[in-house]
């Protein structure tokens, strides 16, 4: 887990008032700015609980408050951070620092981000961190699982963007290279079947990172296609009682291919990735253990504005594991079609309401967390958040 107080935080931190501190700037001269929302969950499902809530008999256990500061001492130069507190279930419970950097952007061609940056890979990684952006109540769990958010949001080091025009009748290619490190905590949904089976991460694992996003904004107007490619390497300890042992990951290659529609009142959008990996478990004396992964995920999605205050939509999420994940359910894959609704009360207050009708445990269905766990099952998403 990224705590607030992880000492490469700190310095990014102090970089950041550093930069903010150039010559006696008031505070106007840094167009200081606050922003954050809160929201309240509750979810209720049929036969399983979800994600270490006890849904099956309805809970409130999601909150979240997310607090964001930017400041733009010069023209060119944007610094902000982002804190977040949430708890779901038994996830959480405790303030992280989501990200914090500083943002130089040269012209419309180039730019660079540095700090604890926002990874801009696939469609959505870079808004999953702000609920009033989008009308969902959980993204497409295939690509974006919540109790993943965390880990998936951002990395330490670098992001270099920008956009080039292709001309008018071909468009514009808008670009993202990114580098450095990737934590992923000992906490992280990910490793739920692990700690299930009695396996800990006690600091998690982390490794270099690094990709590219393309995106091309076509001629046809409101079209967007594009993809992304992404590699990491992480590795950590692994504990099991008394046993003190390695973590060890293949190279992940992954590869992500997007589309997105958006005109007045519709949007649509679709994604596909894949994720092969090997997980190789060792232990002194012992003989290693490996388990492959080859998931597959893709979603399709719609949503409509039906009124200046109300909209909704729909999509469909799948993941298939097509080489056996270790699970202790044996679960290698989930279907699940979701049907949604949003209204906004006014600019600082919105309610959504969300259906899922879930096939397959492989995404925040724990055996840890029921009993027996079923097939199949239905959820029922109420959400209420506030913005200022």
């Amino acid at each position: 887990m990224k705590n607030i107080v992880n000492s490469r935080i700190a310095l990014v931190v102090l970089a950041v008032f550093g930069a903010a501190r150039a010559p006696a700037q008031s505070m106007d001269d840094l167009n200081l700015q606050v922003h954050g929302y809160a929201t309240q969950g509750f979810v209720y499902s049929t036969h399983n609980n979800w994600d270490s809530t006890n849904s099956t008999d309805g809970s409130a256990g999601w909150t979240e408050a997310v607090v964001n500061l930017s400041m733009q001492p010069q023209p060119k130069l944007r610094i902000g951070m982002q804190a977040r507190y949430f708890i779901l279930g038994t996830y959480g419970d405790q303030i992280i620092l989501d990200w914090a950097q500083l943002d130089y952007k040269v012209n419309e061609h180039i730019g660079f981000r540095v700090g604890d940056v926002k990874t801009p890979a696939a469609l959505l990684n870079e808004i999953q961190d702000i609920d009033p952006a989008y009308p969902w109540i959980l993204l497409p769990q295939s690509i974006y699982p919540l109790a993943s958010r965390e880990s998936t949001l951002d990395h330490y080091g670098a992001v270099v963007y920008g956009s080039v025009p292709l001309g008018e009748h071909i468009g514009k290619l808008e670009y993202r290279g990114y580098g450095g490190e990737r934590e992923i905590g000992g906490n992280d949904g990910y490793f739920q079947a692990f700690r299930d089976a009695g396996l800990t991460l006690p600091n998690g694992i982390l490794g270099p990172l690094y990709g590219a996003t393309l995106k091309w904004r076509t001629p046809i107007d409101a079209l967007l296609v594009g993809a992304s490619y992404d590699i990491e390497h992480p590795s950590g300890e692994i504990d099991a009682g008394a046993l003190h042992g390695t973590f060890q990951s293949s190279r992940l290659k992954v590869p992500c291919y997007l589309a997105k529609y958006e005109a007045s009142k519709l949007m649509f959008a679709s994604e596909y990735a894949r994720v092969p990996v090997k997980s190789t478990i060792q232990f002194p004396g012992l003989p290693a253990a490996i388990t492959p992964i080859d998931e597959r995920a893709f979603y399709v999605m719609a949503s409509y504005k039906i009124t200046r205050k109300l909209s909704g939509g729909i999509y469909y999420s799948s993941v298939n594991n097509r080489q056996g994940a270790f699970t202790s359910t044996g679960s290698r894959y989930q279907k699940d079609w979701a049907l949604n609704a949003r209204y906004d009360f006014n600019a600082f207050l919105y309610a959504k309401a969300e259906q899922h009708f879930v096939d397959g445990t492989y995404t925040g269905f724990n055996a840890s967390d029921n009993l027996n766990l079923q097939p199949d099952a239905r959820m029922t998403m109420l959400k209420l958040g506030v913005t200022f």
